[in-house]
């Protein structure tokens, strides 16, 4: 029998640490070793217990959140799950704390989920980020530049380690690049962070996806958390169908739900691509984009936080390039150059 994930809970609220410590607790392959109310009495518990996962609140007193992950991951580089409320602030705190190492975010209990959803939400959270790996970013590729428009559409899907995966793809693309499309499993409201943030370092424009929202060149779309996102034609355009639904592969949005959509509307007009994540949600949906006839990209296992979905889809033979993240961005234009 494989051991135990050993998880230590850093949260000031006394309740917040006995809901999560409750729903860990029940799963036979997590053992909750400890719990701190702030990061001074988590700096000794680290010491003393050696967890193999922390959650980790942003506000809390003495020393906030973020301040600690940066001093952990200098020190004690530990995998990491943020646990945050839905307010708009602390949305752009745990982007940056994405930025600094941490592999997951999850709302706080009274947030989107029941009490049986946040149990199965945490714990596979926790057992992706126990199988996490630190990124290790390559030197940045130089800025590409298309030779001529294409009229292909590119569909993006990530998880576990996936926000900072997909700024390395997207910063690099032109701002004439062809539509895209990308749903990352993220909780509602930081989706809309998540977006926002994209928008000011990256050349296309991005935004969170709305229901009915115009698919078009040098644009990008972000599935928001908690909604499937599907590709539709609408007359001579395209279009986005934002709709709730039941959750496929565990994940709503559901990579595998735009993938199928993309696969059905515009064929091998298209070009898949599979990043970071545990689990195996995109898989089947990049195997159908590629049996119409579209080109499909898989990370490969060294760069990625998370060698769980891209696996999957190279099982399928879904893939016909797996490529490390700094080159991704290059094989698109060279796909959607060819489609042109």
């Amino acid at each position: 029998m494989s051991p135990k994930i050993r998880v230590l809970i850093v949260d000031d609220s006394a309740i917040v640490r006995k809901v999560l410590s409750e729903a860990l607790s029940a799963e036979e392959d997590i053992e909750v070793v400890g719990t701190a109310p702030d990061p001074y009495i988590a700096r000794d518990k680290i010491l003393a217990l050696s967890p193999d996962v922390i959650t980790l609140d942003i506000e809390m007193p003495r020393m906030d959140g973020l301040s600690f992950l940066k001093k952990l991951m200098r020190y004690r580089p530990t995998p990491v799950i943020m646990i945050s409320s839905l307010a708009q602030s602390s949305c752009h705190v745990v982007l940056d704390a994405m930025s600094y190492g941490a592999v997951e975010v999850l709302s706080k209990p009274g947030g989107p989920y029941s009490v049986g959803e946040l149990r199965l939400t945490l714990a596979n959270k926790v057992r992706a980020a126990a199988r996490s790996k630190r990124m290790m970013l390559e030197p940045p590729a130089p800025p590409i530049a298309l030779r001529k428009p294409s009229a292909a559409v590119i569909a993006i899907g990530a998880s576990t380690g996936g926000t900072e995966a997909i700024r390395v793809v997207i910063e690099a693309l032109p701002e004439d690049s062809p539509p895209l499309l990308i749903v990352q499993h993220i909780p509602a409201v930081f989706s809309r962070a998540f977006a926002g943030r994209l928008d000011k370092i990256c050349k296309v424009r991005v935004k969170e996806a709305e229901d009915g929202d115009e698919v078009l060149p040098g644009r990008a779309l972000v599935a928001p958390g908690d909604f499937h996102m599907m590709l539709r034609r609408s007359g001579s355009s395209l279009k986005m169908d934002v709709k709730p639904g039941p959750r496929i592969c565990y994940q709503r949005p559901s990579v595998d739900v735009l993938f199928q959509s993309v696969a059905e509307v515009i064929g091998g007009k298209a070009v898949g691509v599979i990043l970071t994540g545990m689990g195996s949600d995109g898989a089947n949906g990049l195997l159908n984009m590629k049996r119409a006839g579209a080109r499909t990209i898989a990370q490969d296992e060294a760069t990625c936080v998370v060698y769980g979905m891209p696996r999957e889809a190279a099982l399928l033979g879904a893939a016909d390039h797996i490529l490390s993240l700094s080159k991704i961005a290059g094989a698109i234009c060279s796909a959607v150059e060819v489609h042109a």
